[in-house]
């Protein structure tokens, strides 16, 4: 991976995290909690897309996977945290 894709990589977790904490609670979580939240987004929207036989290509469709996944993560996180 070089430098331009990791800075892709980055920027897409960051909008994805921003854009995840704007849907469930009107705002974001801080540059590096958002690119972390958009990561791990990623890997959940992706997960969640395959079992649906969903594909998305380009940088929208990367966006728009990592945000549907973290909004799926940070809704079971909020159940998590009621439950517990």
């Amino acid at each position: 991976m070089d430098l331009i894709s990791l800075a892709i990589f980055l920027a897409i977790g960051a909008v994805a995290g921003w854009l995840a904490g704007v849907i469930l609670k009107g705002g974001g979580f801080g540059l590096l909690v958002n690119i972390v939240i958009g990561i791990l987004g990623a890997v959940v929207g992706g997960f969640a897309f395959g079992l649906l036989g969903i594909s998305a290509g380009g940088i929208l469709g990367s966006i728009i996977t990592a945000t549907v996944g973290a909004v799926l993560l940070l809704v079971i996180v909020g159940l998590l945290k009621k439950a517990a």
